[in-house]
C-alpha cells in the first residue's frame, strides 16, 4: 500500500513538473489504461547517479533519462559546483554529446545538453557547448586544456540504442570518484523543481555565457596527438591499408582527422556505418567488444580491398577494437588484453628512443585495472620502470595518472582490458580516437619491418612471458543469491576464512576489496580503496594464475577474469591454455556453484586465437 502512495506521489509530482509533451502524454496514456507494471518501471525508482553518472533507458519518469530528470540532475550538480568552486562563473564548465536519439519520447543527447546548458547559464556560469556530436574523451580534454571546473558528455557509450547516459568529469580532467558522487546525489535530491528558466533553450541560443570554441579545441587536440607520432617517414610511405568503422557512432571524422595528424593515408570506411544512426540498423549491439559480429561488414570491406588491418571505435569513440588478417586468410580480432600488450610495448619503445639515457626510465608508469592482464607489470619488471594496478574502471586510473602527473612522474600509458587506452595524459580517461592512430603507426612500422602486429604480440609474450586469459560472466537478478555466493567464499571453512584451495588448485593470496582484507599484506589490510556496496575477491594460485570475482555495476552480472602469467621462456602454449581452463573450470565448479546458484551462463563466448578469451565486461 505504502508503494502505491509513493507511486502515486511520484506520478503526480511528474505530471506537474514536466514540460516535453511527448513523456506528458505517455505518463497519462498508461494512467488511463492502467499499466501498473510498466508506471512501476517508469517512477519505482530514481536513476541512481553514481561516479559513472547515469545510464539509463529514454523515456518518461524518474528511472529513465529524459528532458526532466536531465534538468534535475544538472541542478543538483550546479549547486554542487557552486559549493566546491567558488571562480566557477569565471571558469565555466564543458558539455559534448554523442548522436543517440529516442523519437517516441522526444529525447536526444544534443538535446540532453543544450537543457544542461540552460540550467548552467541560467544560473550564471559559463558553458562550452560543442556545437556539434563529439567524442566523449574531447570533454575531458577540454576540461584540462581550458582549466573548467568540469565536464559533462551526455551518451550511453555502446549501450543499446534505448539508452543514455550522463557522464561527469572533474576540474583534474579526470571521472569522478567518491565522495563526489554521493554528494552530488544529495544535490540533485534538494533541487527536483525545476528553476525559472531550466526549461528556457533561447537562453541557450541568446546568452554571452555560451562560449564557442570547437574549432580552436579541436585543432588543439590533434596538435597534442601529433606529439605521440614517432615514424613519420614510415607513415608517410606505409603500403598497409586500413578500414575503419564507427559503428553508427560519432567516430568518423574524428579518426580520419587523427590519420591526417600522423600523415598516415586515410582508413577506408566502412560506408553503411560511418554516419551517425542512433537506430545502429547493422548491428544488434553497437559494442566492438562483441568482436566479429559487429565486424561482419568491416571484413567485407578489407577483403574487397585488401587491407590487412581494421579499427573499430564504438560509438562515443572512447574504446578501440583491432583485428588483423591472418597469413590463413582469417582474420583475428585482439582481445583488449593483447592490444594493452601491444600498445605498452610501443609507446615504451618510443619514449626510449627519445629517451636513452638509463636513470629517466625510473620516472616512468604505466597502469592498468585490476581486473585487466598483468602483462605491464612483466613489462615494468624486466624494463625498470613503476606499474601500478588500480580498481576497475577508468576513473581511477584518470585520477591516479593526475596524481602521479603533479609529483613530476611521467605517466606513459593505462589500459583496461574493456577495450579502453590512455596514451597520453592530455586525455585522462580512455581515448579511441588517438589509439587509432597509434595502433596504424604500429602496424605500419611493423610491417617496413616484415613483421604484423600478431608477430609482434608472440614476441612480446616470449620475451617477457606469456599471460593467458579467460573472462566472462554469470546472469543472476537475485541479489540475496550474489550476496550469499561471496559470503560463502568469506566463510569457507569456518566463519572469517577463505579457500584455501580451488579443485586442484592451491589458493596463495587473496584480497577482498568489499571487506578491505589483503593476505599479501604484513597488516592484512588492502592498499586498493575498498568497496561495501559491490562484490570483489581476487584470489591468486601457486601456479601463477590469478583470478577476480566482481558484481558488475550496471548490469545483472557476476563476472570473473582469470589469466595465467608464465615465466619468460615457457612457450608451450598448449599446456598453459589447458592449466587456464582447467583453473577457470575449477573456479566456476566450486567458487560459482551455477546449477546450486541457479546462475544463467554467458550463451556465446569469443575466442582469441592465441591468449585471450574475451568478452564484454562494463560497469
Amino acid at each position: 500500500m505504502e508503494k502505491d502512495v509513493s507511486l502515486d506521489h511520484e506520478i503526480k509530482e511528474w505530471l506537474r513538473l514536466d514540460k516535453n509533451p511527448k513523456t506528458l502524454s505517455a505518463v497519462r496514456s498508461m494512467q488511463a489504461e492502467g499499466a501498473k507494471e510498466k508506471l512501476r518501471q517508469c517512477f519505482g525508482a530514481r536513476m541512481e547517479f553514481g561516479t559513472a553518472g547515469l545510464r539509463a533507458a529514454m523515456g518518461p519518469g524518474i528511472s529513465c533519462m529524459n528532458d526532466l530528470t536531465i534538468i534535475q540532475t544538472t541542478q543538483g550538480f550546479c549547486r554542487y559546483l557552486e559549493k566546491s568552486f567558488p571562480d566557477l562563473k569565471d571558469r565555466g564548465v564543458v558539455i559534448g554529446y554523442d548522436a543517440r536519439a529516442h523519437p517516441s519520447s522526444g529525447g536526444c543527447s544534443k538535446r540532453f545538453a543544450t537543457l544542461a546548458a540552460a540550467v548552467m547559464i541560467s544560473q550564471g556560469v559559463p558553458v562550452y557547448l560543442f556545437g556539434d556530436i563529439t567524442p566523449t574523451p574531447f570533454v575531458p580534454f577540454t576540461v584540462s586544456h581550458l582549466g573548467l571546473c568540469a565536464g559533462i558528455m551526455v551518451t550511453a557509450s555502446h549501450n543499446p540504442k534505448e539508452d543514455n547516459g550522463y557522464k561527469v568529469y572533474w576540474e583534474n580532467g579526470a571521472q569522478i570518484i567518491p565522495p563526489h558522487d554521493k554528494e552530488i546525489s544529495r544535490y540533485i535530491e534538494q533541487n527536483l523543481e525545476p528553476w525559472d528558466k531550466s526549461w528556457d533553450e533561447q537562453l541557450v541560443k541568446q546568452s554571452p555565457l555560451l562560449r564557442d570554441r570547437n574549432e580552436e579545441i579541436s585543432r588543439e587536440y590533434f596538435e597534442t596527438i601529433r606529439e605521440l607520432c614517432f615514424h613519420r617517414d614510415t607513415n608517410k610511405s606505409s603500403k598497409l591499408k586500413f578500414v575503419h568503422t564507427s559503428v553508427h557512432g560519432v567516430g568518423h571524422a574524428f579518426v580520419q582527422s587523427a590519420f591526417k595528424a600522423f600523415d598516415l593515408p586515410p582508413p577506408l570506411p566502412v560506408e553503411e556505418q560511418k554516419d551517425p544512426d542512433p537506430e545502429f540498423p547493422t548491428v544488434k549491439y553497437p559494442n566492438p567488444e562483441e568482436g566479429e559480429g559487429v565486424l561482419t561488414l568491416s571484413f567485407e570491406l578489407a577483403d574487397k580491398e585488401g587491407a590487412t588491418v581494421i579499427l573499430a571505435n564504438d560509438p562515443d569513440a572512447d574504446r578501440l577494437a583491432v583485428a588483423e588478417k591472418q597469413q590463413s586468410g582469417k582474420w583475428r580480432v585482439f582481445s583488449g588484453n593483447e592490444l594493452g600488450a601491444l600498445l605498452g610495448w610501443w609507446l615504451f619503445r618510443c619514449w626510449k628512443l627519445k629517451n636513452p639515457e638509463t636513470a629517466a626510465v625510473k620516472n616512468i608508469y604505466m597502469l592498468s585495472s585490476t581486473v585487466s592482464s598483468k602483462i605491464l607489470r612483466a613489462l615494468a619488471l624486466k624494463e625498470g620502470f613503476h606499474f601500478e594496478e588500480t580498481l576497475t574502471g577508468f576513473k581511477w586510473m584518470g585520477n591516479r595518472a593526475k596524481q602521479l602527473l603533479e609529483n613530476s612522474k611521467t605517466v606513459l600509458f593505462a589500459f583496461e582490458e574493456a577495450i579502453g587506452y590512455m596514451c597520453s595524459p592530455a586525455v585522462l580517461d580512455k581515448d579511441g580516437v588517438s589509439a587509432a592512430a597509434i595502433v596504424a603507426e604500429c602496424a605500419s612500422y611493423l610491417c617496413a619491418q616484415g613483421s604484423t602486429l600478431t608477430q609482434q604480440l608472440d614476441t612480446i609474450y616470449e620475451k617477457y612471458g606469456h599471460h593467458i586469459t579467460s573472462n566472462s560472466y554469470f546472469i543472476c537478478h537475485d541479489q540475496d543469491t550474489i550476496r550469499q555466493l561471496f559470503e560463502r567464499l568469506r566463510n569457507y571453512d569456518g566463519k572469517d576464512t577463505y579457500p584455501k584451495s580451488c579443485g586442484k588448485f592451491t589458493v596463495s593470496g587473496v584480497r577482498d576489496l568489499t571487506t578491505g582484507y589483503d593476505s599479501s599484506q604484513p597488516d592484512k589490510k588492502a592498499v586498493l580503496p575498498i568497496s561495501k556496496s559491490s562484490q570483489m575477491i581476487t584470489f591468486s594460485f601457486s601456479n601463477g594464475g590469478v583470478a577476480t570475482m566482481r558484481t558488475s555495476g550496471t548490469e545483472p552480472k557476476i563476472k570473473y577474469y582469470a589469466e595465467l602469467c608464465a615465466a619468460p621462456g615457457n612457450s608451450d602454449l598448449k599446456q598453459l591454455k589447458d592449466e587456464l581452463g582447467d583453473l577457470v573450470d575449477a573456479i566456476v565448479n566450486f567458487f560459482f556453484e551455477p546449477e546450486k546458484n541457479k546462475l544463467s551462463p554467458r550463451l556465446q563466448q569469443q575466442n582469441s586465437p592465441l591468449h585471450a578469451v574475451s568478452v564484454p565486461c562494463d560497469g
